[in-house]
């Protein structure tokens, strides 16, 4: 991981849902805590225009390559547009999720 990081809103938006779609209460604990050390460290990169300008390029990358931006994939290609409108590589742990994009961004596999 980088010295410094941010986190897209959006992914900070799947991690407050996350909170709330379990009903086991530890689990729901252990949820609550990461979402607030990502609040407590991690900059929030909001979705703006210039991120809606960027979404353009990553949807004609994912669309190229025969891939749909449909429900879920909607979200995390979202989330690369943030990158991509600040210039900042993608760190993920699901790096499946971004396939397609890997000359539009950097994208960087988080293993631990």
């Amino acid at each position: 991981m980088p010295e410094e990081a941010s986190v897209a809103a959006i992914t900070l938006a799947e991690l407050v849902a996350g909170v709330h779609a379990t009903r086991n209460p530890n689990e729901r604990a252990a949820r609550q805590d990461r979402l607030q050390r990502v609040q407590a460290t991690l900059e929030a990169l909001p979705f703006d225009a210039d991120a809606a300008r960027a979404y353009g390029r990553v949807f004609a990358a994912i669309t190229a390559g025969g891939r749909k931006a449909r429900g879920k994939r909607a979200i995390d290609l979202l989330i690369a547009a943030t990158a991509l409108s600040v210039g900042l590589p993608l760190y993920t742990r699901n790096i499946d999720d971004f396939s397609g994009l890997e000359g539009v961004l950097d994208i960087v596999e988080v293993t631990s």
